[in-house]
């Protein structure tokens, strides 16, 4: 049915008025009634969906223009124009003298949602919809300076030169790189000549960077701490490279470890190791540099979160023990937000042509806006109080954590709490197995992880260790989470 209730007086095609044709087109019905500047592309964008998603399926033969035209209130042109946009795409075929026809070439597609890389899990997942999330990994993205990102931004835009808007230098803006080997070389003790920083896509980035030159140069594996993050495993399977889980004591890498590993590359977390939480001693930070030095290896170390220390100063980084090598690499992902995919990594002279271009190849370099906002934001000392805000509100945090933990599980030992964004609380024998333990936090909607899910040795005590991130958790909800996981004990 037409919105005028009328009938077509041509019979020698199909109308869009038959009734076996009808539910399609009444699909191209909002886009009939678009505002008349957008009412071509609206009509052109419906008859793609209902072709992709199969409401008009292969073979389907099309109204006449005339036809649809008269049937939707538009002119004919509309259609004529859709319908030859259409067939050059090749959603229709258009056979001269026999009509318009949807193409065998489109396959449908259903519509999915992607869940994304850090998205909840479903809800049956945890029993109940998690309401309190303890997962490590995730700042408080509220804490993010909006108007300070946004005041830099506007000056960028209004002193950049257009030539800056070309395809950048793939290592980066050379201004964003002078910022930060200043800041680096200041808060985190790196040698950091500009020249030899590379602007990349955070430490993720940098990882697939430094595994495909690695792998380029004949390496058939690099070492990965254990504890420690899966996703560099991931990474460096990514490249071709094999990955070997060297042990870790309170002091960092076990020496012998590295000797067997067969191995002339690993990636490290030196300064608060994930997720151990241990800052390594300064007896096995040498000895991994005489390794690396004896067997001519790098090392790549991941400062995630090094800025944050609440008892003293941060331990500086392992690179300026010997910038020829170690690959340092961190990102904004913890002090200002992962989606803006903002790292950098700072490469030994003698990988650094192969690292550079391999980096334009993958993406011709970062996006010039915001490497030149970041670098505003550094030099006008935004940056810097965005640290010392984010270090308060983490610190906070974190004591809301202990307290609250001190309170509902006595006896509960928690370790690496003097930096990053998490720590390690393991709770007495009383409270084990940690598959129990972890079913009834989750019946009582929160979420947690074991220390176990990140390696492969297993606590020989069954002793209950738990990886909790307070980062982005208020106080009141630190608390409240706590309190709900012991209440599920004593109702048992």
């Amino acid at each position: 049915m037409t919105p005028s209730g009328t009938t077509s007086s041509t019979t020698a095609r199909p109308s869009a008025r038959d009734a076996d044709a009808q539910p399609a087109w009444e699909v191209l019905l909002p886009a009939a009634s678009a505002p008349a500047r957008r009412r071509g592309h609206a009509l052109q964008e419906a008859l793609r969906e209902a072709v992709r998603t199969g409401r008009l399926g292969a073979g389907t033969r099309l109204p006449s223009s005339r036809a649809l035209a008269a049937d939707l209130g538009v002119s004919r042109g509309l259609v004529t124009e859709a319908y030859e946009q259409l067939t050059a795409e090749g959603y229709l075929r258009s056979d001269r003298g026999s009509g318009t026809w949807v193409s065998g070439a489109v396959r449908t597609v259903r519509a999915v949602t992607s869940p994304g890389v850090h998205a909840p899990p479903p809800p049956d997942a945890y029993g109940s919809e998690a309401t309190v999330d303890f997962r490590p990994g995730v700042p408080d993205l509220s804490l993010f300076p909006r108007s300070a990102w946004a005041t830099a931004q506007r000056a960028v835009l209004a002193a950049l030169p257009h030539h800056a808007l070309g395809y950048p230098d793939p290592r980066g803006l050379p201004v964003l790189r002078a910022a930060l080997a200043g800041l680096l070389a200041r808060r985190r003790g790196v040698v950091a000549d500009p020249d030899r920083l590379v602007v990349c896509s955070g430490v993720a980035q940098a990882a697939t960077l430094m595994g495909s030159v690695l792998r380029a140069r004949g390496h058939a594996g690099v070492g990965v701490e254990d504890p420690g993050s899966p996703e560099h495993a991931r990474l460096f399977a990514v490249t071709g490279l094999e990955t070997v889980w060297l042990p870790l004591d309170d002091e960092g890498l076990l020496p012998a470890s590295l000797d067997a590993a067969g191995v002339r590359a690993v990636v490290v977390t030196p300064s608060h190791q994930f997720p151990s939480g241990i800052a390594w001693s300064a007896e096995r930070r040498g000895m991994l540099l005489d390794w690396a030095r004896a067997v001519d290896g790098y090392v790549l170390e991941d400062d995630y979160d090094g800025d944050f220390r609440y008892d003293r100063a941060p331990v500086g980084a392992l690179q300026g023990l010997d910038p020829e090598r170690v690959v340092y690499a961190g990102s904004v992902s913890k002090s200002l937000a992962p989606g803006l995919r903002l790292g950098w990594m700072v490469v030994p002279g003698s990988l650094l042509d192969e690292v550079v271009e391999r980096k334009r190849t993958m993406d011709l370099g970062h996006p010039a806006l915001d490497q030149a906002t970041m670098a505003h934001l550094v030099t006008s000392g935004g940056y810097d109080r965005q640290l010392r805000r984010c270090q308060r509100v983490y610190r906070e945090r974190r004591d809301a954590l202990l307290t609250a933990l001190d309170a509902c599980f006595p006896g509960t030992s928690v370790t690496g709490i003097a930096a990053g964004l998490h720590v390690i609380a393991c709770l007495p024998d009383r409270y084990g197995p940690t598959d129990r333990f972890l079913a009834r936090a989750a019946d009582a909607g929160v979420a947690l992880r074991a220390l176990e899910e990140y390696g492969t040795r297993r606590p020989a005590d069954g002793n209950v260790r738990l990886v909790i991130g307070y980062a982005h958790q208020t106080p009141t909800a630190i608390a409240a989470g706590v309190r709900r996981i012991a209440e599920a004990f004593d109702a048992r």
